[in-house]
Parts: structure tokens; sequence; C-alpha cells
């Protein structure tokens, strides 16, 4: 969102929130945003990404991440449960300073919490009485700007600056702040869609391309008989082959001419065995070409169906559930081959993206790990690894919606089945027998869902 908070725009906004006394907690819920909730039940957030901050409302939930830097822990120290003494406005300024007694204030301690919507240099910067500064957001140095902001370090003002701007009324502030919500997300969720489509088109078209390149079942078998004759043709015509010969020329088992190329770097004698093991090799590949193939369509289905749900999805927080980042303590090399890794609320969750893939999950699963499958329908098998915890509630819905997801395009209602996974017995390949399990009922949304 390519949008930076004008200076009348705060001057309303603090007027409105200059009615609260309290501000019952503080902390940062995104890279850039940081929430307030006043008097315990109304809460603002604060973007501060550079060059595009702004103040919007909307109902609190639980971040997708903690934050624990020093200044998030002084932030929590100074600011939640602090009396509000003052919000101003300084002249002229894109800032919000809000001075505050902290919970935990000594001879009345004040503090100051500053947002600066100063575009490159916007910042949440936490200030002693004496405007020196006790963290911030970002440390800014001499050679970025003349206004060193570090710990210990006195917060320079802002040289003044002659503001023109054209000034209208906002209307009802709480119904412009919720708008700017819901376009700051509508950006989100677009901008995100995008990237997310992008990086698992690419992952269909390069299994496509693997599929384009499978060799063909006749053309392996001519291959194979191809090889056996030149194996036989050579048996027959050896006496004639010398050492460093690099082509046999002579005449096949009905009489026309041929002309064999010799492998390089093998003896005379052992060049029938290798056209021998030629001929194998196409044959073996050609009765197994049709699992390749199977596996990589299958994977590939197995993506086509991630793009239709990431198409699909209505919000942001949905999106980082199809497509997720890395959980904080994963470590960056780790790949899992046997199928797809995603992380929720730091639960690792394995997805089977074929049959093969689903009895390479079978296998590696251990007894207390939770499994899950669609009831009734071929699907994908999910693990989560429990290490033995009782999983939320949360986590168990999320995962059932990843199995549905992944696993149909068709909108409905499924039942999903999960157990522990020393309650399922494998059948045959990825086919298996469960006992002792729950079912989770999942929605699936779309055009063919109606009410």
């Amino acid at each position: 969102m390519d949008y930076l908070i004008k200076y009348f725009e705060l001057i309303e906004i603090i007027d409105y929130l200059s009615d609260f006394t309290f501000i019952s907690r503080a902390r940062r819920i995104e890279n850039n945003t940081i929430e307030l909730s006043f008097n315990k039940e109304h809460s603002y957030f604060f973007n501060m990404s550079r060059g595009s901050s702004f103040i919007y409302k909307k109902n609190s939930t639980r971040p997708l991440q903690s934050f624990n830097a020093p200044f998030d822990n002084l932030l929590h120290a100074l600011v939640s449960s602090s009396t509000i003494l003052n919000i101003e406005v300084p002249k002229n300024e894109r800032i919000v300073r809000f001075t505050l007694a902290p919970k935990s204030a000594y001879k009345e301690q004040k503090i100051t919490l500053q947002f600066e919507f100063t575009g490159r240099h916007t910042n949440a910067i936490l200030i002693d009485g004496n405007e020196i500064t006790i963290e911030a957001l970002r440390h800014i140095d001499a050679h970025s700007s003349f206004r060193v902001i570090r710990p210990g370090i006195e917060l320079l003002p802002i040289p003044p600056f002659e503001r023109r701007e054209e000034v209208h009324e906002l209307g009802n502030i709480e119904t412009y702040l919720e708008q700017k919500y819901l376009d700051f997300e509508a950006k989100q969720i677009e901008n995100l869609k995008k990237q997310k489509l992008l990086s698992v088109q690419k992952k269909q078209e390069k299994l496509q391309k693997l599929l384009d390149k499978l060799p063909n079942v006749q053309d392996l078998e001519d291959e194979m008989k191809k090889y056996q004759n030149y194996g036989n043709i050579i048996l027959s015509n050896l006496y004639q082959i010398k050492a460093y010969d690099k082509t046999l020329k002579t005449y096949d088992f009905e009489g026309n001419e041929i002309s064999i190329k010799l492998p390089k770097g093998i003896t005379p004698n052992r060049m029938s065995e290798y056209f021998f093991n030629q001929s194998k090799r196409a044959k073996s590949k050609s009765k197994n070409i049709h699992i390749e193939e199977e596996n990589l369509r299958t994977k590939r289905n197995f993506y086509q169906n991630m793009y239709h749900a990431i198409k699909q999805a209505k919000d942001s927080a949905e999106l980082e559930l199809l497509v997720p980042k890395k959980a904080k303590f994963q470590r960056k090399k780790e790949k899992i081959k046997e199928c797809e890794l995603f992380w929720i609320d730091d639960y690792k969750v394995l997805i089977g993206r074929n049959s093969k893939e689903n009895q390479a999950l079978l296998k590696i699963a251990k007894s207390n790990d939770l499994w899950m499958h669609i009831r009734d329908i071929p699907s994908s098998h999910l693990i989560i690894k429990t290490d033995k915890q009782n999983l939320p509630d949360t986590v168990i819905e999320k995962a059932a919606k990843l199995c549905v997801d992944f696993s149909l395009t068709q909108a409905g209602d499924y039942d999903v089945d999960y157990c522990k996974r020393r309650f399922v017995k494998i059948q045959e390949g990825s086919s298996v027998e469960y006992d002792k399990y729950q079912t989770i009922r999942v929605r699936k949304e779309g055009i063919e869902i109606r009410e």
C-alpha cells in the first residue's frame, strides 16, 4: 500500500483517542506493526512501514509469531498497563507522542512512546523524561541521518517544516480506521496471492516439464530390442573387433548392412555384455515408466489443488496457513523429500503429495504422531508431529483444512478422520484401516456451495 498518513488525519485521530485513559496492552504483532489496546477493549494498530505508515482498527488476534527484541520487551514492560497522561501531535509534524506513567513507575516516572510517520525514517521510539532514547523499533546511525536513534542518545527534534495539505473531514473515526484496515487487508491479500501463486505455479511447471521428458513406452521397447540385437551381432562378430575400434560394420541376421557405434573404454569381449545391460535397463524402465509418470502426475495435481486453494483464500491468515513462513526454530536447510513440509503454530506438519509419499509418511511417523485422512475419499495423508504433546484444537482444525484443500478442488462439506499413528494399520500400498479415531467436519468454500 503506497500510503503515508497526513498531518490533518493524525490531528483528528488523536483527538478521538484522547478520550482513552489507559493502555492495557502494547505489543508488536508484525515486523512493522504495533498494537495498542486501550481501556482493555479497544485495539488500534500502528503500521510503521517505511514510506507507507498509517493507523487502523480491527479486532485483536493472536500474532502469527512472537517478537522478543529489546524494544518488544521494553514496550511490554513500560507501556502495557500504563496510564495515559497526555496524547499530542506536535505542530506541523506527522508525529504522535503518548506521555505515559508506567505501571511500575517510581517517583512519578514518565516515559514517552513516540510514533514518527516520517517517510523513510518512520519509527516507534521509547523516550525517557529527559528526551533520551530508551529503545526504538529501528536504530538509526549518524551516517544515515543527523538524528541518531540509539539507546542512551538524546533524541533531537525534527527540523520545523511548513505543511501544505488539502484538509477534509474524516467523518466517523471508528468507521474510517476500520475501512483503513479493510483496504490494507485487501491489498495484502492481493500481493500475497500473487507471490504464492507464482511460487506454486513454478512447481507445477517443473513437474510438467519432467512429465513431458518421460520417454514413450514403445520407444523404450524398441530401444530394448535394438540393444539386444546389437549384443547378439557383436557376439557373432567378436573376431572382427580390434582394440580401439570405434565402429563395427557388418551384416545383421537378415543380411542387411549395419554399423554399430562401439562404447569407449570397454574391451571387445565385454562389449556384448554392455549392450545386453542397456537392453535390460530399457526393459526395466518400460515396465516402471507408468509408476514414475503416476508419481509426477499426482504431485503436479497436489500443487494444482494448492493453487486453487490459494486463489480461493479470503484473508491473509488463511494464505499464511496454505503457504506458511518457516517456524522460528526451523533449521534453514531442513527439507523432507518424502512429502510437503508445513508449520502450524510451531507444530511440524507433513503431507503426502501422492500414494508413494503417503506410504513413506506412514513409515516415518511415530506412534504418538497424529494421522489424518478424508473419510471415504482418496486424499493426502497428513501427519502432525506431536512429541507426545496434546495438540490444541486450533492446530487440528487448521491441519484438517490443509488435508481437504490439498486433496480436492470441489467445494462442499467433508469429514476428516484423525487418530494416533499407532491405530493405523497399512493394508496395501497407502490403503489403511484405522481405529479409535475422531472426526472433524471441514467446509471447503467455493461457488458450488449455496446456503
